[in-house]
């Protein structure tokens, strides 16, 4: 198995820890007066989402997780798990509900994904950046109503609520932004 030394230490790291991966989400590098240097890092456990914290000291070496990333589509949701294609293999994957968590919002039938495997068993995905989503329901806005930042929900062909500007109507198509879930910006009428 591949290591990493502290030298080579940087953010976005995959590491192994304890037969666990994790992500190097920050890594400070410290000289003290005298001793060794040290190497204060975060890791986030790409399992369960928890954040660790550790120093090492120069020399000190880590285990390279063994985490791939690969091109999926989102094939369909079945009972309380989420069916991805391998674009490649054709090999299908499963990710239960709370590994998909908030993200099911942004979930089409055949929208490319991108997936994190461990082990050769898928651990997380993500969506693309920006999506397009049908506006399915959501209330007029007021006649008259003109101020610039008039908002209301709209709720969208996935079943996800987001919050839109009044002059979004049922039928719109509207780009939203993944990371944080904001309303981008109306594609269609």
């Amino acid at each position: 198995m591949a290591t990493y030394k502290t030298s080579e230490f940087r953010k976005g790291l995959k590491v192994q820890i304890d037969g666990e991966p994790y992500l190097m989400i920050e890594m400070n590098f410290v000289k003290p007066g005298k001793g060794n240097a040290l190497y204060k890092c975060k890791l986030r456990n790409l399992l369960r989402g928890t954040v660790l914290d550790r120093t090492y000291k120069g020399g000190d070496d880590l285990e390279a997780a063994d985490v791939e990333e690969i091109d999926v589509q989102y094939l369909y949701k079945q009972t309380d798990s989420f069916v991805f294609m391998d674009s490649k293999s054709f090999e299908q994957y499963e990710l239960s509900a709370e590994q998909v968590d908030d993200a099911w919002k942004y979930l089409k039938d055949g929208m490319k994904c991108s997936m994190m495997l461990f082990n050769g068993n898928p651990i997380t995905f993500s969506p693309p950046i920006q999506v397009e989503l049908e506006v399915v329901q959501c209330d007029p806005g007021a006649k008259g109503d003109t101020a610039t930042n008039v908002t209301k929900p709209a709720k969208v062909e996935t079943g996800g609520e987001f919050t839109v500007p009044g002059f979004i109507k049922e039928g719109n198509i509207i780009k939203v932004d993944t990371r944080t879930g904001d309303y981008v910006e109306r594609v269609s009428n």
